[in-house]
């Protein structure tokens, strides 16, 4: 059944119209995204099955476009409608982060790093480069890893940075597992990066690790 059948005032679109996006469900918001179910399935059924194979919503949005098209109901459109959403809110993010002091609004650079990151299936280490009043010169993802780790390398981390010209940077990767915490090797090569572009004079400002619907920060935790 697709959204525009569903009864008059039943419907999750007809709800989101009335009282706005935050009163839906996670369940309700994607069937919106999705518009259509499957042959005996409506869009919202078809979006309570996707979260519950999932997990929750950020499982969802982490399936690759192969896992998602596996499953009943989900064909290429959806797929690109997902896609684009997630997209989408990257973006804005992305702009409000350019438009001022990045260390001015942490939550905005956390939302952003959660955005660019946590959907990926494999890790990947970001840096974000900074000019000395702390505005987005750059966001670049330096490394692709396994579903177990990427090897990050400070000299290349550094070249980048005096390429951009930076004065700061924040680094950030995702954990494919969900898990926020920092390991060992995460800290130890925090330590290495920090020592080595602050002979360059440009500064670790902190470093991001994103979770399932988590991220954790060195700065906050002191770890700076």
């Amino acid at each position: 059944m697709a959204i525009g059948d569903w009864p008059r005032g039943e419907g999750p679109r007809e709800k989101l119209h009335l009282h706005g996006p935050g009163v839906l469900s996670d369940a309700e918001l994607l069937a919106v995204v999705l518009r259509t179910g499957r042959r005996g399935l409506s869009a919202l059924g078809l979006a309570c099955a996707l979260l519950e194979r999932a997990g929750d919503l950020a499982g969802v949005l982490a399936m690759d476009a192969a896992a998602l098209e596996a499953e009943p109901g989900i064909g290429s459109a959806k797929v690109a409608q997902l896609q684009a959403a997630v997209e989408l809110a990257r973006r804005s993010v992305e702009q409000q982060l350019r438009r001022g002091n990045v260390m001015s609004s942490p939550r905005h650079t956390r939302r952003f790093l959660q955005h660019h990151l946590a959907s990926r299936s494999r890790e990947v280490f970001t840096c974000l480069f900074l000019d000395s009043q702390h505005r987005l010169l750059r966001c670049e993802d330096l490394f692709l890893g396994t579903l177990d780790g990427a090897a990050v390398y400070p000299r290349e981390v550094a070249v980048r940075a005096l390429q951009h010209r930076a004065a700061a940077v924040i680094l950030a990767h995702n954990h494919p597992s969900g898990v926020a915490e920092p390991s060992h090797a995460d800290r130890r090569i925090t330590e290495r990066l920090q020592a080595g572009l602050g002979l360059l004079d440009i500064r670790v400002l902190d470093h991001v690790i994103v979770g399932r619907g988590e991220a954790f920060s060195f700065a906050e935790q002191g770890l700076l």
